[in-house]
């Protein structure tokens, strides 16, 4: 199976960052994670992106706070598929990194899940992965009946008290 990456643009992201390492760890997904900002150290930043197919990976998920340009940074020189991870800061509750994700112009995409979507966005990838292993589809279907399974037995519980 490919690999993720998971790119912070500070280590301050980590937080987010360990819940989407949490869920890929869980599914059996390989990944690495790494420290690269589009803004203190883009050559290395774009040299990862400019690797990232040849060295293994088929999703890369990028976390950044406030101007949060990582993502674009990051999908700029790759055709690989990038989810973008918005995360909270002190200033604005994440919403300005939100907008600075989510506005791409035509032509880059970054597919963005909300301000601190970590685990949403491991999910995301792992349904990207799994296009190509219908083994690994048939793994995350039985992940999500579970959780439907778990729904309805609290909505079981609930009945009875009530």
């Amino acid at each position: 199976m490919k690999k993720v990456g998971l790119i912070m643009g500070s280590d301050s992201d980590l937080p987010v960052v360990k819940k989407a390492a949490g869920i890929l760890t869980e599914l059996g997904i390989p990944y690495e994670a790494h420290v690269y900002s589009a803004h203190r150290t883009p050559a290395e930043a774009r040299d990862w992106s400019l690797a990232a197919k040849e060295n293994g990976f088929g999703v890369i998920i990028a976390f950044a706070g406030m101007a949060a340009h990582l993502a674009g940074a990051i999908a700029a020189n790759t055709t690989l598929p990038v989810i973008g991870v918005p995360c909270k800061s002190a200033v604005l509750e994440g919403v300005d990194a939100l907008l600075s994700t989510v506005m791409m112009p035509s032509g880059i995409p970054v597919a963005t899940v909300a301000i601190d979507g970590g685990k949403n966005a491991a999910l995301l990838a792992a349904e990207i992965l799994a296009l190509g292993d219908d083994e690994f589809a048939a793994e995350l279907d039985e992940r999500r009946a579970a959780e439907a399974k778990a729904v309805l037995e609290k909505d079981a519980a609930i009945e009875e008290q009530i």
